[in-house]
């Protein structure tokens, strides 16, 4: 079968490998969509993703969709109870935990925080957890979710980073009411203002660098959207921001548009070495700062928002056949292009 295969820095293919076997109990998925990610492109790139290095062939691939193709034998009373059969859409969690581990009680069911997690395309533990970016992916029942009525598998190939971004605002708290900043509206963040907006926040304002950016962000609920690079002025005394740019020079800035007490969630990947960043009004307007980290199942209530109608469509910027994946991975990575999330037909 066909997939996108990262060899090393600056060696991406399409390439013929091995077909998957469908295990006792697993469940074989003939993949149908797939959007490309940042660590995606970062693999591509520079041949690693935060800590996590190359150090053979790796699948790409993490937000995926596609419809049961095999169901093993152990696989099908548990899957049929769920509803589950050949022909079903799906989407996939793509987290596997690993290992026995003593966690502090506060964190046993934060599941995302577990010590040692393998992740769809994630090169973090060797042997490298392959991704989903090829014809075929066997998968454990568990990591199925099934697709809602009136969602199509284009879209439910992003209720993985819909599930990030709705973790990211449930880390910051009740949001019934409140103003909300969204810095940085790529993909992530576009997803961050549809899900302030579905929690609740009576203003959601993106930032951005990006006129393209802003637009999207608007058609996914932003009220207010501000380009610094234009000459457009952070707000003040928001109740919320949610950083999702990762970049370090933004930090003060977004900082400084808290007001006294408020809370900043940080879902922007950051370096992972040492940075300059203006902190000092953490300080001096006691900012709760939170960190928020992939998810744990929001990924099923990103279904239920997209089935209940919320509009994820207008991230789907471009959509390449299989076959043209690597120039779908070259508009991903120039925001020039205009392009949000781009989509490859893997089916």
């Amino acid at each position: 079968m066909q997939a996108v295969v990262v060899h090393g820095k600056d060696d991406l293919r399409v390439e013929d490998i091995a077909d998957p076997v469908c295990g006792a109990d697993q469940v074989l998925v003939a993949m149908e969509w797939g959007g490309i990610c940042g660590s995606d492109i970062a693999y591509w790139k520079s041949g690693a993703s935060g800590t996590a290095v190359l150090s053979a062939p790796l699948v790409l691939g993490h937000e995926v969709s596609g419809t049961v193709a095999e169901i093993g034998p152990d696989a099908a009373a548990a899957l049929e109870a769920r509803g589950i059969g050949i022909g079903s859409n799906v989407t996939m969690h793509p987290a596997t935990l690993v290992g026995e581990h003593q966690v502090p009680a506060d964190t046993v069911d934060r599941t995302n925080l577990w010590p040692e997690v393998r992740y769809f395309g994630s090169a973090a533990f060797e042997p490298h957890e392959q991704g989903g970016f090829s014809r075929l992916r066997a998968v454990r029942p568990d990591q199925l979710r099934v697709v809602p009525e009136g969602v199509s598998l284009k879209e439910a190939a992003l209720a993985e980073p819909f599930a990030v971004a709705l973790h990211a605002v449930a880390r910051a708290g009740d949001m019934a009411g409140k103003t909300v900043l969204v810095n940085g509206a790529g993909p992530i963040g576009a997803l961050a203002v549809a899900a302030a907006k579905a929690a609740g926040a009576a203003t959601v304002i993106a930032a951005d660098l990006s006129d393209a950016a802003l637009d999207i962000a608007a058609r996914m609920g932003a009220d207010q959207c501000v380009n610094p690079a234009s000459g457009g002025v952070l707000p003040q005394d928001v109740d919320v921001a949610i950083e999702a740019s990762g970049a370090p020079r933004a930090l003060g800035g977004v900082i400084a548009a808290v007001r006294r007490g408020g809370v900043m969630v940080q879902v922007g990947n950051l370096p992972g070495g040492e940075i300059s960043a203006a902190l000092g009004n953490i300080v001096t307007r006691e900012i709760d700062y939170r960190g928020s980290y992939r998810f744990v199942d929001e990924i099923s209530e990103a279904l239920d928002l997209m089935a209940s109608g919320v509009d994820v469509s207008p991230l789907m910027t471009h959509e390449v056949m299989l076959a043209e994946a690597l120039a779908g991975f070259d508009l991903a990575a120039d925001r020039s292009s205009g392009s949000s999330k781009v989509m490859i037909r893997l089916g």
